[in-house]
């Protein structure tokens, strides 16, 4: 089991919009769509489970794709994104 991050998200995305998203690559196994705590939106990013090739697959198919609003998604394992940033 992998754990993705997903960034670039549009704010109305809910978790049965990305679910949608990513089950046309494989089963998501957990999801979790970080929100505002005030205002309830998303907030551009989310975490998500999935077996390993299915993973690899939503990150091929997913990453560097142009959302609705304008923003890049930005697709990887949990990992990985941590290492971009430093």
């Amino acid at each position: 089991m992998l754990t993705l991050s997903v960034r670039g998200l549009p704010r109305q995305s809910t978790e049965a919009s990305v679910n949608e998203m990513f089950t046309a690559h494989g089963k998501v196994h957990g999801l979790k769509v970080v929100r505002d705590l005030f205002s309830g939106e998303c907030k551009g990013f989310a975490e998500l489970s999935m077996e390993g090739h299915e993973a690899r697959k939503a990150i091929a198919a997913l990453d560097g794709q142009s959302m609705t609003d304008g923003n890049v998604l930005r697709v990887g394992l949990k990992s990985e994104a941590r290492g971009r940033r430093r």
